[in-house]
């Protein structure tokens, strides 16, 4: 997939994945990488930045499989941020495909 496509998108996956469970990292590349291809070093600058923007707060959890996991759970306000990137990308999504899909686009 195009690089910019993806990194248009990656933060709503994101939102959207944390908003309906909190997550660990390795756990959220994991479940982005079954939609987009990506790796770690994608994935964890935007962890961090969502954190730092107060739309992730984070807890430590311990594993039973190994060091203590960082834990991200969306904010009220990242529940508001995630609602309008959505909006955002549906209007996109649907301007795109309108202008793709007309009768005289050959």
């Amino acid at each position: 997939m195009n690089t910019q496509f993806k990194k248009g998108v990656l933060e709503l996956l994101v939102l959207i994945i944390v908003s309906e469970k909190d997550c660990y990292g390795y756990e959220l590349v994991e479940e982005v990488s079954h939609i987009v291809d990506v790796n770690e070093g994608t994935i964890y600058p935007i962890l961090k930045r969502l954190t730092n923007e107060g739309f992730f707060e984070t807890y430590l959890e311990e594993s039973k499989e190994g060091p203590v996991r960082k834990y991200y759970h969306i904010t009220v306000s990242g529940k508001k941020r995630s609602k309008l990137l959505l909006q955002e990308w549906n209007t996109f999504s649907k301007s795109v495909n309108k202008f793709i899909n007309r009768k005289d686009n050959v």
